[in-house]
């Protein structure tokens, strides 16, 4: 899904030239995503967007990147597919025998907290946060600079394009050296150059350009032949006793020695202006490989390489399933939105759906189960029954129950908010919503009032972390790329979050009438 995400995010701010407008833009789109895709490959794929925008224009991305969290962590309350907290307190209703989730259940608490939360995220982050210092650049000399070649595929949607509005001149760190069609070299290259099927393009640029543009639909390293969709990429340094020194990439014949294709090579001389193939490897040059799953395992001990690093995230996008993975995505929503199936079953049948159509390989599949998070999560289920079953959860209950007379039910249930919205702050989501459960179920009990609208009210609060960078992972990834600081969170998460608390309350007061 990411993949069919790509090409429609950085077209999203190719036009675009304030801040404030980008801001718009990103939250706006990501909001809605989020409700029905898990929030983490959503940032991650709009992160580089946001930032090499800015990049491009010498502005911070401080405006950019916490607003993009937190439309995703707000578009995530909308639906149960959103975030892992709906699906973990979904799991403890089922678990108890009572209804679970419907897939839109949330949605009018959800809605609202977007159609208020993502205005006053605009305004406040137009004015709390840095929208105009230029980014700290110190120690980016210091990144490897790669030479590589790429050719404009057949099927490319880049032909007819000229190098401006395929977006070729306007990557961070990337320069566009050369073009070679028909054996003829075009150099300099001016932003109007068309670009034509089978052309040459040799760029010079760092990590992280490189691996943007191989992933680029119509765009194929030169020395592979495209077709090994499941290879990945590989950073691995020439040793002083390798047998490739002195033989050009051509000559060295990697296909057939390591079941790898050289992407790009970098040397610390400087650059290479060379084409790929044609490139005389030394002692230490680094080269960026293609290379089948397995290869750092197979080679790590060969006296060919000092070094062999997986690059991560760099698989190919499978571009052409990308309908394919969209059309499942839809499927799941449906069936378990007509209850056709449990939300759990329909999600797994979509899981290993997009797996046997090829539109992500086993290894991906695998790589994108994230073991820590469920660790986490099955802790924290474990805690909340010892939680309920040592009779904890019922002494914190009545203890906020005497305050219930004077409160009420109201009070009671943004009381019930209260504890999620600071606990999902100090733990992680999953964990605060499965804490706060068996006290909602006793709290409601005890009052003798349906526990529907406290059940939902856990599930919210714990979803809705906003005051730190600790309480939410799309926070965490954030925190570092932007240069925030806690201070930076507290004073724009601390004031939103306590608006959504009162913008959840009051709908659920008032769509199960607890007034």
């Amino acid at each position: 899904m990411r993949g069919a995400l790509e090409a429609p995010a950085r077209r999203l701010l190719s036009r675009v030239e304030t801040t404030s407008d980008a801001r718009l833009r990103l939250t706006a789109v990501t909001a809605p995503l989020s409700a029905f895709l898990n929030n983490t490959p959503i940032v991650a794929t709009m992160m580089p967007v946001a930032s090499g925008w800015a990049k491009r224009r010498g502005l911070s991305n401080r405006g950019l990147l916490m607003p993009l969290s937190y439309a995703a962590v707000l578009g995530g309350t909308c639906t149960l597919l959103g975030t892992a907290t709906h699906l973990v307190v979904h799991g403890l209703l089922i678990e108890r025998g009572l209804p679970g989730f419907n897939v839109f259940e949330l949605l009018p608490v959800g809605a609202c907290l977007v159609l208020v939360g993502l205005p006053l995220t605009w305004l406040m982050a137009s004015r709390l946060l840095d929208p105009t210092n230029t980014e700290e650049t110190a120690g980016s000399n210091q990144r490897r600079e790669y030479s590589t070649d790429l050719i404009v595929t057949d099927d490319s949607p880049l032909i007819g394009s000229t190098v401006e509005a395929a977006n070729l001149r306007q990557l961070e760190g990337l320069f566009l050296i050369r073009i070679e069609r028909n054996q003829r070299i075009i150099a300099p290259v001016g932003p109007e150059e068309s670009l034509v099927a089978g052309d040459r393009l040799s760029f010079a640029g760092v990590l992280e350009t490189i691996v943007e543009l191989q992933r680029r639909r119509g765009l194929a390293p030169a020395e592979s032949d495209g077709n090994n969709t499941d290879w990945l990429l590989h950073e691995a340094v020439i040793s002083r006793s390798s047998p490739l020194i002195g033989l050009s990439v051509r000559e060295a014949k990697f296909r057939g020695r390591y079941n790898a294709a050289v992407v790009a090579v970098h040397r610390h001389g400087g650059r290479i202006d060379r084409k790929i193939g044609d490139i005389v490897l030394r002692h230490g040059d680094t080269l960026l490989l293609q290379a089948a799953p397995g290869f750092a395992r197979t080679f790590r001990d060969s006296r060919d390489f000092y070094l062999i690093s997986e690059v991560e995230n760099a698989e190919r996008p499978r571009h052409s399933k990308g309908p394919l993975a969209m059309a499942v995505l839809l499927g799941v929503v449906a069936t378990a939105a007509f209850d056709v199936l449990p939300i759990a079953t329909a999600s797994v049948g979509g899981a290993l759906l997009v797996v046997l159509t090829g539109c992500i390989s086993v290894g991906a599949a695998r790589r994108s189960i994230d073991a820590p998070v469920l660790v986490v999560i099955g802790a924290a289920l474990g805690i909340a029954v010892a939680f309920e079953k040592s009779g904890v959860a019922n002494e914190i209950s009545d203890f906020i129950v005497l305050a219930a007379p004077a409160i009420g039910p109201i009070g009671l249930l943004a009381l019930v908010y209260l504890i999620g919205m600071v606990l999902t702050e100090f733990l992680t989501n999953t964990a605060s919503a499965a804490l706060v459960f068996p006290i909602a179920l006793a709290a409601a009990a005890t009052i003798n009032v349906d526990a529907r609208p406290f059940i939902l009210a856990t599930s919210i609060s714990a979803a809705v972390s906003l005051a730190t960078p600790l309480g939410y992972q799309t926070n965490m990834m954030v925190y570092g790329p932007g240069g925030y600081s806690f201070k930076d969170f507290l004073r724009l998460g601390v004031p939103l979050q306590l608006v959504c608390g009162v913008v959840a309350v009051t709908v659920l007061a008032l769509m199960y009438d607890l007034g």
